[in-house]
């Protein structure tokens, strides 16, 4: 069938040598699209997660157990819609062609260039009208929330902030470890795996670093050092005496 006309300042229509080869090439894609959507188990998705798991039921008294299978279960589903879809444009296509309305811009009328079609033979639009190309400025309203990080509970901006907030609660889970490398770290200047968490150089449970180090036993009377970090630190930074203390008081922790 001769393609429709379109309306507006048309370019070249595409010939019907050119649209015969499309032809061909989105059969053959239809073709292969069919065998992954409905000859091979819907990615999977025909099978029972029972089955394939081992276990006698679904529901697990420890969920993290199905991880793994809960996740190719979400992506065999997020495959089977892209492909779906994917069939349902190839599908148009096709009727499309049948009806002459193949290689004509919904939009505006005018004739796809064929090296347009070629590359996506899919096409109903120009690349003037093509909506695809719009780079979408639109955020879940979640973020809204979790900006800046923390959300709500990050409450260091304000003046009056001295209490226990979000920041402080992830620095206590931080602490127990996760998977960032030194690659990961805000500091330039981390010297081990201790001080790659956020604010590590953050005084915690004192105020001043020489608070952190001296120490007296229960009477008061008796002066002694903790050589920790920050005691090195002290030192490293000209800020006391090498001698404060003999070995023998010296804790090394």
């Amino acid at each position: 069938m001769e393609p429709k006309k379109g309306v507006g300042n048309l370019t070249i229509p595409i010939d019907q040598k050119k649209i015969s080869a499309l032809r061909e090439t989105l059969l053959q894609e239809r073709d292969d699209l069919r065998h992954r959507v409905n000859d091979n188990g819907h990615f999977g998705l025909a099978a029972s997660l029972r089955d394939s798991t081992g276990e006698l039921s679904g529901i697990d008294n420890h969920p993290a157990d199905l991880g793994s299978e809960m996740f190719e279960r979400g992506k065999d589903i997020a495959l089977l819609e892209k492909e779906a879809f994917r069939l349902e444009r190839v599908e148009a296509a096709l009727e499309r062609m049948d009806t002459g309305e193949y290689g004509i811009c919904v939009a505006c009328g005018k004739f796809i260039p064929t090296e347009r079609l070629e590359a996506m033979p899919t096409a109903i639009y120009c690349v003037e009208h093509e909506p695809r190309q719009d780079v979408s400025n639109a955020r879940p309203a979640e973020e809204d929330f979790l900006t800046p990080p923390f959300g709500r509970t990050s409450l260091d901006e304000r003046d009056d902030q001295i209490g226990f907030d979000g920041e402080d609660a992830w620095q206590i889970v931080e602490a127990w470890g996760t998977s960032n490398g030194p690659d990961m770290s805000e500091s330039n200047r981390a010297v081990d795996y201790d001080a790659l968490s956020i604010e590590a150089d953050e005084n915690d449970g004192f105020v001043e670093a020489f608070e952190s180090f001296v120490a007296t036993d229960i009477t008061g009377h008796h002066v002694s050092i903790v050589r920790n970090r920050a005691y090195r630190s002290y030192l490293a930074n000209d800020e006391g005496d090498h001698l404060l203390e003999p070995d023998e008081y010296a804790d090394d922790r």
